[in-house]
C-alpha cells in the first residue's frame, strides 16, 4: 500500500439529460466502474434521479451519492460474478434505509454509518431516496488495520453522537465530505496524500486496530472537535484531548508535529471564521463585538489586536474593504 504513488482521480455522474429508460442501466454501469458493482432497482415508476461524485486514491475510494427511492443488492450469485475484495463504509446523511444481510437486518437513520464487507450478501433500500457518503478500502488493508480480524457482520456507528469512537467516525465523515468538495471546485485542493493517510488512521481508530501511530487520525479528530466548538471561549486543550481519547501531552505533540500548538491552531481558526463573517455581506450590520464573541473570543480588544496582527487590518477596515469590493 503506497499512498500518494499515483494522483487521485475524480469521476462524476448525473442522470440529468439521460433518457428515463436508460438511467438505471447507466447508474449501475457507473457504480460498477467507480464504486461498487450493484444490482439496482427503482421502487416505483418514477424516473430514477441520481448523482455521484467519486474520488479514487491509490488505496481508498471516496464517494458522495444522492438518489431517489431505490433498492441496491449484492446477492451470492452477483458477488461471484462481480467480486470486490473490499470493505465499504456508508455514512447516511439523508433518508432512512433498511439493510438486510446474511442472518439479520438493520434500520439506519441519518447520522449513522455502517461498515460491511462488500463481498458478503446484502440488500439496502431507500424508500424516500438517499444522500450518503461512501468509503471503500481493500480488504487486505482493512485486515491490517483490524489486526487481522475479519468483518463478519455489519458494524453500525452513530457518528453524530458524543462517544469517543464516534468522534473518530464523525471526523472521517467530515474528511470524506470535505475532500470531495475540495476536489470538485474549479481550483481543487492539492493536499490529497494527507487526506488518504488521515482517512486510514481514522478508520484504524474506529475499528480498534493499531496502524502506524503517526497521529494523523487523532489530529483529524481533534480538529473536527475544535471546529464544532470554536464559539466556546472556554474550549481548552484538556477538553479536546479528553474528547479525542488521548493525553493533553500527546495532543500537544501531534499538533506540534503538524506545525503549531493547539492554542495557535484554535486562534487561527477563530480568526479565519471571524474574517469570513466580516466579509459576508449578509452580516454587514452585525456588530464586530458580536462577531468576535461568535468566533469564541472573550475579549473584543484582544480579538482586534490578534486580527490586525494576522491580517494586517482591523476588523472594521476589512469589513469596509469587503463592502467596497462589491460596490458598483
Amino acid at each position: 500500500m503506497l499512498p500518494g504513488s499515483r494522483p487521485a482521480k475524480l469521476l462524476k455522474f448525473n442522470t440529468n439529460g439521460i433518457p428515463a429508460t436508460n438511467r438505471v442501466q447507466l447508474w449501475e454501469h457507473h457504480n460498477s466502474k467507480a464504486l461498487i458493482p450493484l444490482d439496482i432497482r427503482t421502487m416505483d415508476d418514477a424516473p430514477l434521479q441520481a448523482s455521484e461524485v467519486n474520488l479514487h486514491f491509490p488505496s481508498l475510494k471516496f464517494a458522495q451519492v444522492k438518489g431517489s427511492a431505490q433498492v441496491v443488492e449484492r446477492n451470492e450469485r452477483f458477488i461471484r460474478q462481480n467480486p470486490m475484495g473490499a470493505i465499504a463504509v456508508f455514512f447516511a446523511l439523508e433518508g432512512e434505509a433498511f439493510f438486510y444481510y446474511g442472518d439479520g437486518q438493520e434500520s439506519l437513520k441519518p447520522g449513522q454509518a455502517v461498515i460491511y464487507d462488500a463481498d458478503r450478501p446484502f440488500l439496502r433500500g431507500f424508500c424516500k431516496g438517499l444522500r450518503e457518503l461512501v468509503l471503500t478500502i481493500p480488504r487486505d488493508d482493512y485486515l491490517e488495520l483490524s489486526g487481522g480480524k475479519p468483518l463478519l457482520k455489519p458494524r453500525v456507528f452513530n457518528f453524530n453522537q458524543g462517544e469517543a469512537a464516534n468522534r473518530h467516525m464523525l471526523a472521517l465523515a467530515k474528511l470524506v465530505s470535505g475532500t470531495i468538495a475540495g476536489q470538485a471546485q474549479p481550483s481543487p485542493s492539492a493536499d490529497l496524500d494527507r487526506a488518504e493517510d488521515a482517512a486510514l488512521e481514522l478508520l484504524g481508530l474506529v475499528i480498534g486496530g493499531d496502524r502506524s501511530g503517526t497521529g494523523a487520525g487523532y489530529l483529524a479528530t481533534a480538529r473536527s472537535y475544535i471546529e464544532d466548538r470554536l464559539g466556546d471561549p472556554q474550549l481548552s486543550a484538556a477538553e479536546v484531548a479528553a474528547a479525542v481519547g488521548i493525553s493533553e501531552r500527546h495532543l500537544t505533540r501531534i499538533f506540534a508535529e503538524a506545525g503549531e500548538p493547539p492554542s495557535l491552531y484554535v486562534l487561527g481558526r477563530r480568526l479565519e471564521q471571524a474574517r469570513a463573517m466580516l466579509s459576508d455581506l449578509t452580516q454587514r450590520t452585525t456588530p464586530v463585538g458580536q462577531i468576535s464573541a461568535q468566533a469564541g473570543f472573550a475579549s473584543q480588544s484582544y480579538f482586534t489586536r490578534a486580527f490586525k496582527a494576522r491580517f494586517g487590518a482591523t476588523p472594521l477596515q476589512l469589513r469596509k474593504k469587503a463592502l467596497l469590493d462589491v460596490a458598483p
